[in-house]
């Protein structure tokens, strides 16, 4: 039976717009975390300027959610970044290798279709329970 996990150290749905969506749902031994974006979890607001910054955000939001969920970093098996600009791939790079140092989950990536003001990249993962 699938679990819901939503926490207040992540942005919910109102950071993106209302959009009905759980941060997270726990089904079948993973845990599925809803893309997470540069916003801080208090105020809503993006979080940084640079994709070094707007993606240690997007990262410590997953985190966040991971933990709610009795899961963590160390478990992610699978990620998809989305890109605002694919200029950026080398400065997400920089940090992403800061949260993985090693054995690094598979991930995929794209370029995001649609211009949102102020953000530059958005992250979903899959995780270990």
């Amino acid at each position: 039976m699938a679990e819901i996990i939503n926490t207040p150290d992540a942005p919910g749905s109102a950071a993106y717009g209302s959009f009905p969506y759980s941060q997270a749902v726990k089904a079948a031994g993973l845990i599925f975390v809803a893309g997470q974006g540069p916003f801080d979890p208090s105020s809503g607001k993006v979080v940084g300027a640079t994709i070094q910054e707007q993606t240690r955000q997007a990262l410590a939001n997953c985190d966040a959610i991971l933990r709610a969920a009795g899961s963590s970093m160390a478990r992610v098996v699978n990620a998809t970044f989305i890109l605002r600009h694919s200029e950026d791939f080398g400065g997400m790079n920089e940090e992403w290798i800061r949260w993985f140092p090693t054995d690094p989950p598979a991930r995929q990536g794209a370029k995001h279709p649609l211009d949102v003001e102020g953000i530059r990249i958005s992250i979903a993962m899959i995780a270990e329970a």
